[in-house]
């Protein structure tokens, strides 16, 4: 037996919540120098355990060695101070700063009156240079795409001394090129003596990148894989949820002749900087039309453009025959226009509220949630409480506040209400983001019995496989042009990154 002690030694950990035990007696022990996964469904308890691991929590039982030493964290700087560093799923940058300022944010070089510039940026710049994770320091965060954003946030664990990294769901919003970019710095951390742990809910990226695996389910340990070439995703799948690894997958067409929704010549510029280049695309009754593009190429601002959230320069944008070019988001939504929001926290819900509240959001000038122009609490409720049994909604009541929900069931609330609001249209922005393979089928299903029911969806996804799995045809996106249409049938997720990429011969430059 080796002598070298775990980079991590979790025993017994204990973490309890009001009115629930997010960690029961958790064990996870993690090998120096290896990328280590821990997978399980949202709520299961991982997000918990990495955060008392970062110090973010104490744990009420349980203790935890750092290379054979027993720590007690009161805090983060206590975890950093020992080499432990934290990158969430949801980046912490500011978008103002250039990348340098970002990294050292905190931690700057110099004396406490003068920034020592020319140190900050030698440092980036060898720490880039290490391990492979290449970005202009100069750079506003603002500009970059999301995969630079997070080679910045690795880049800022690594600044503070970070020998053992904590990534949270890392590759949820890569294309495979990206992830690929992801992975091969990874492996050069392990090779330079650091250790990754990573929490996925993407178990073929899992296997191809993990040295050893911990599957956690209802706040356990339920099973610890020290060679992954030994288990399949399916198999992975049935220890965290007790069921088959689902499928992206539609079935037979049910696309109709009416048109749902029309983009005609669709332009939005910044100044002389086309965001959006005359983009024209429909979406019929019955059709799911996915967009694939790399971040940053104007499918955020294009799908904007037919919330009303921002005004287009020119162009046409029709719901169901209507015009709804010169009206705002309010009448558009009283139309049918549906949306399931990129960012569920940000965009999608009110998180000190209830669900009674959160279920009305975007609804609220309409029946349930209004009666004349007041809000119908009690037909809200009878509501929300529909869409907690139809939906799957695992909570305690509708009036849990909208943050004590696993992320999954956060997501299932969303889709329950733009579901039973019976839209016309619906966007779906990243609608699995960040969720589990169960809270994945959900949606999948959700979205599969309201296509064959007449509506029609726009879909954007990160999810290369999603996207091929779930629409009727698939359009990317690049540089704000719609530059090619692409059948579902045939296409493979290598390809369609390279069409996204403008690497294919087959788009234009």
């Amino acid at each position: 037996m080796s002598s070298v002690p775990s980079a991590i030694e979790l025993r017994d950990i204990v973490k309890r919540f009001p009115g629930v035990v997010a960690n029961n007696g958790v064990n996870l022990t993690v090998r120096p120098a290896t990328i280590h996964a821990i997978v399980g469904e949202n709520g299961a308890g991982k997000s918990t355990l990495m955060k008392t691991l970062y110090g973010a929590h104490r744990p009420d039982e349980g203790t935890i060695e750092v290379d054979g030493v027993e720590q007690h964290f009161r805090s983060p700087r206590d975890a950093i101070a020992v080499g432990i560093g934290m990158v969430f799923q949801h980046f912490m940058l500011a978008d103002n700063l250039t990348v340098w300022e970002n990294v050292v944010l905190g931690q700057e070089p110099g004396s406490s009156l003068r920034l020592n510039r020319n140190e900050a940026r030698r440092r980036l710049s060898e720490l880039s240079a290490r391990y492979g994770l290449h970005v202009d320091p100069d750079a506003v965060i603002g500009d970059l795409g999301v995969g630079s954003r997070q080679r910045v946030e690795i880049l800022k664990v690594l600044y503070r001394g970070a020998r053992i990294i904590i990534l949270d769901e890392p590759t949820a919003v890569l294309v495979p090129q990206e992830v690929e970019e992801l992975f091969a710095s990874l492996r050069e951390l392990v090779a330079s003596g650091s250790t990754v742990i990573f929490i996925s809910h993407k178990l073929d990226e899992v296997l191809s990148v993990a040295d050893a695996i911990t599957v956690i389910r209802q706040g356990k340990t339920v099973a610890e894989v020290h060679d992954p070439s030994t288990v399949t995703a399916r198999q992975l799948a049935e220890l965290m949820v007790g069921s088959e690894l689902p499928k992206p997958t539609t079935g037979a067409s049910t696309v109709r002749d009416e048109k749902a929704l029309v983009v005609a010549n669709l332009t939005l510029r910044d100044g002389t900087r086309a965001i959006l280049d005359d983009v024209c695309l429909e979406a019929r009754r019955g059709e799911i039309v996915g967009i694939a593009g790399v971040e940053g190429n104007g499918q955020t601002e294009l799908l904007e453009c037919i919330l009303g959230v921002q005004a287009a320069t020119s162009g046409r944008i029709e719901l169901g025959g209507l015009d709804m070019s010169g009206v705002g988001t309010r009448v558009r939504r009283e139309q049918g226009l549906g949306y399931i929001p990129e960012d569920r926290h940000h965009d999608g819900l009110m998180l000190s509220a209830p669900l009674w509240e959160n279920a009305a959001l975007g609804h609220q000038t309409q029946t349930p949630a209004a009666k004349g122009a007041w809000i119908d609490r009690v037909g809200l409720r009878r509501h929300t409480d529909k869409i907690v049994h139809d939906f799957d909604v695992r909570t305690p009541g509708v009036d849990v506040a909208a943050y004590a929900l696993s992320g999954g069931n956060q997501q299932k609330l969303i889709v329950g209400r733009e579901m039973t609001a019976a839209p016309k249209v619906l966007i779906a922005a990243h609608p699995t983001r960040g969720i589990d393979v169960g809270a994945q089928a959900a949606v999948w299903e959700s979205l599969r019995v309201a296509r064959a029911e007449g509506l029609g969806v726009l879909l954007v996804s990160a999810d290369l496989d999603e996207l091929i799995g779930l629409s009727d045809r698939l359009l990317v996106i690049l540089r704000g042009r719609i530059v090619a249409t692409l059948d579902p049938q045939t296409i493979t997720p290598a390809e369609l990154g390279s069409y996204m990429t403008g690497a294919h011969a087959g788009v234009a430059a």
